[in-house]
């Protein structure tokens, strides 16, 4: 039976508490994490379809079977980072393969020219597929760490919050920097853009190592349990924790149907409120509130808990979803101001989520066994499968419709079947598959006294 929230919070009275000093340098790799996610997520389909000539089903593929990798291979590197844990009392010599990331980075968006149509969704997938491995070596660990530190029910919602705020500024930057970036739709422009923003990825890396060895130098390290276990078997544990499958799923879910909407945003402004520009307006007004909106989340966790914050922001995002349907007979400044408030509502998806999964490894740690890199493992390997998933659903709403891809020397008139299915992937399909999420959410009792 899990722990209830009053019962976890009191071990924040004799837990060690973080210094912000020390959270900041260690939330600052999540700079580097929300480029990652957020560029390819935002431009890669965008990219493929409209600069590169790839069919819209082919270009779903091409960010769909990389990210299949990652189910094998994000619980491996949780078992992997638990070994390293136990042997050195550190994960960081996996944190370090990471850097290499920035090299993927660059060269998924420097596709060689005359590469088109499936030549060039090869080039772009496999090294989308070298990058998602590499990304996968920095973020098992690192997201392991609010894991392995000695504290608390409410602290861990406090390192995330730290967390989410870096997130979020990466996320904002990226989500307005990169489309200014490459508006002019050439390949030329993508490299270009993909150089300057390295800098910035390899910048947080680095100094997110630093900020690991703080934390846990500050705030002690709870090494591993001795057992040998197998990669399989570790994943065999995760899923048989009720509580963290449904967490689990429902962040499947919830994973899904943001990275649909990253994906979708610049399609519905460009042939539903036919301004390419809004793109970047509209990201600011996602990821402004988001960033902002973490300590009224952390608020909220403590008042409500952690599951009551999650199933409301869940179905906030139901809703904003749902309120874009009528597109530009909305107006501009209406649909502004829906991004706003999904943008906050996505602030608790992000917090709340996260930071319930240090909650599901004290549980099972309180029942015995520790496997805090196996839990995150198998939780990377889900986010990673919900990012795939979300442009994979969009561009298979986009074949449905009869979309035509094109190169960025030519243009087409799509035909009203392509709008109506590119209108409904955004707004309709992300509401079925964020109220599937809230269905499994309430499955969840990680904070059985938040459940009514």
């Amino acid at each position: 039976m899990s722990a209830s929230p009053e019962a976890a919070c009191r071990t924040d009275e004799t837990s060690s508490r973080a210094g912000a000093g020390d959270l900041t340098l260690y939330a600052a790799g999540s700079i580097g994490m929300g480029l990652w996610v957020t560029v390819p997520g935002l431009l890669l389909l965008y990219f493929l379809t409209r600069t590169l000539g790839v069919p819209a089903f082919l270009a779903g593929l091409t960010l769909l079977v990389p990210k299949l990798i990652d189910v094998v291979v994000h619980p491996l590197l949780g078992s992997l980072s638990d070994r390293q844990a136990r042997r050195r009392r550190h994960r960081r010599a996996l944190l370090r393969w990471g850097l290499l990331l920035a090299v993927a980075w660059i060269a998924m968006f420097s596709v060689p020219a005359g590469l088109t149509g499936a030549s060039a969704a090869l080039w772009v997938g496999c090294w989308c597929a070298a990058g998602n491995v590499l990304f996968a070596c920095f973020q098992v660990p690192y997201l392991t760490t609010p894991s392995d530190l000695r504290i608390g029910y409410h602290e861990r919602t406090r390192v995330f919050t730290f967390r989410m705020f870096f997130l979020t500024l990466g996320l904002l930057g990226a989500g307005v920097a990169a489309p200014a970036l490459v508006a002019s739709g050439s390949h030329g422009a993508y490299a270009r853009m993909a150089l300057l923003l390295a800098a910035a990825l390899v910048g947080s890396q680095l100094v997110a190592l630093a900020g690991v060895r703080r934390l846990t130098d500050r705030c002690g390290f709870q090494v591993p349990d001795e057992r040998a276990h197998s990669a399989l078997g570790d994943v065999l544990a995760a899923w048989r924790d009720r509580d963290f499958r449904a967490l689990l799923l429902s962040y499947l879910f919830t994973g899904t149907t943001t990275h649909l909407f990253l994906a979708a945003l610049p399609f519905y402004t460009e042939y539903v409120l036919h301004d390419r520009g809004l793109t970047a307006v509209l990201m600011g007004g996602f990821l402004v509130p988001a960033t902002v909106a973490g300590p009224g989340w952390l608020w909220a966790s403590r008042r409500i808990g952690k599951q009551r914050g999650l199933l409301l922001s869940q179905g906030a995002f139901v809703a904003g979803s749902l309120a874009l349907l009528p597109g530009e007979r909305l107006g501009v400044l209406v649909i502004i101001a829906v991004v706003v408030v999904m943008g906050a509502a996505f602030a608790g998806l992000q917090l709340l989520a996260f930071s319930m999964v240090p909650d599901a490894v004290a549980a099972a740690e309180a029942r015995g066994s520790a496997r805090a890199g196996a839990y995150t493992g198998v939780w990377t390997a889900t986010e990673a499968t919900g990012t795939a998933l979300g442009p994979y659903a969009y561009s298979a709403a986009l074949a449905l419709g009869g979309f035509v891809s094109t190169t960025e020397r030519h243009s087409h008139v799509q035909s009203h079947s392509a709008i109506v299915a590119l209108l409904l992937g955004f707004t309709v399909v992300p509401a079925v598959l964020m109220t599937i999420a809230v269905a499994f959410q309430r499955r969840c009792a990680l904070d059985r006294a938040a459940v009514p």
